[in-house]
């Protein structure tokens, strides 16, 4: 068969099948009512998040002098202002922004993390495996919070960044042990022996032929672990370790909150009435895509079938052979 065969053979299969799957899903989802709800709420609070500071009369950095501490709608102040006179929308608009990028960069890295560790050990075993397992032991066994603590305030002057990659480096072992026992299963599949015995690299493998396979898995995880980050940077930002002034972030707005929360509850319910948005709106889209990805998983968490829908492994060895000798002749 000639390298314009094949091309137009896995042109006109392979596509089609995901697309007919990728149309299912996406019906599946968007019957979720919740989901879409999580999501519409979610990219609201984005976009206000971004937009309205450019239209609000007051910048979270001016003080009112005039009105110090005054409850929502006086002088102007739709949710009143703080001790030192500063608008809570405009304060709480600059820590959502915060907040919201770090969920939005951290979530998916840590996914990426656990989907990379975990494929790695599965699929390698040997030395590699063990010696990567007993990292992952290592760091469930140390509490995250203390040494995140304990680091913090070390890099209190260094780019924020760097507080999205520790928290993405201490969420992602529950899952990646999940995708290593996924990998187990998946490295002795047909499809797999076939591309490993046509000489396809055994990165070129995990990426294009494992991982794909626990796509669903992954997705939900990521759309998640949005909101666990964001509560992580919470948490660590209320208790003085995470955000440092002069930034902003939900949790240092509620931290200076808290203290007047029964005199002036508005300076405390404002910020932690959109932290627990956040929380649902991820906690729904997650539940919406793992009914989507696999409807018999409802009420449990997602898994992947294998081999996918109407795909026997003849199929799945015939795609990677084809594939493969397309690459070839194209290369050639």
């Amino acid at each position: 068969m000639t390298t314009e065969a094949v091309a137009g053979a896995l042109a006109a299969d392979e596509p089609t099948k995901s697309r007919g799957r990728g149309q299912l899903i996406l019906r599946r989802f968007v019957r979720n009512r919740l989901a879409l709800v999580g999501i519409a709420i979610l990219v609201l609070l984005l976009l206000g998040a971004y937009v309205l500071p450019s239209i609000l009369k007051w910048q979270y950095t001016d003080n009112d002098w005039n009105y110090l501490g005054t409850s929502p709608g006086q002088g102007g102040h739709l949710l009143g202002t703080n001790h030192s006179g500063q608008d809570m929308l405009a304060v709480t608009l600059r820590g959502l922004q915060k907040s919201l990028v770090i969920g939005l960069i951290g979530g998916p890295l840590t996914t990426f993390i656990a989907a990379v560790v975990g494929a790695a050990a599965g699929y390698f075993g040997g030395w590699i495996d063990r010696a990567l397992m007993w990292g992952l032991e290592l760091l469930l066994v140390i509490p995250g919070f203390l040494l995140l603590a304990t680091i913090s305030p070390k890099l209190a002057h260094v780019s924020w960044l760097i507080f999205v990659l520790l928290l993405a480096a201490l969420g992602w072992m529950i899952t990646a042990r999940v995708v290593r026992s996924m990998t187990l299963t998946l490295k002795d599949r047909e499809y797999v022996l076939a591309a490993k015995y046509m000489g396809v690299g055994s990165m070129k493998i995990i990426f294009r032929h494992i991982l794909p396979n626990m796509a669903s898995l992954l997705i939900v995880d990521a759309a998640v672990q949005i909101g666990l980050i964001v509560l992580g940077e919470t948490s660590l930002s209320y208790f003085g370790f995470g955000i440092q002034a002069p930034d902003i972030s939900l949790g240092t707005l509620i931290a200076d909150g808290e203290p007047d929360a029964i005199t002036s509850p508005w300076m405390f319910f404002v910020p932690a009435g959109f932290l627990v948005l956040i929380g649902l709106c991820s906690a729904f889209i997650g539940d919406g895509l793992r009914d989507a990805f696999d409807p018999s998983a409802s009420g449990a968490k997602a898994k992947v079938k294998l081999p996918a829908d109407g795909e026997s492994d003849s199929q799945q060895v015939e795609i990677v052979s084809n594939t493969v000798r397309a690459e070839e002749g194209l290369a050639s």
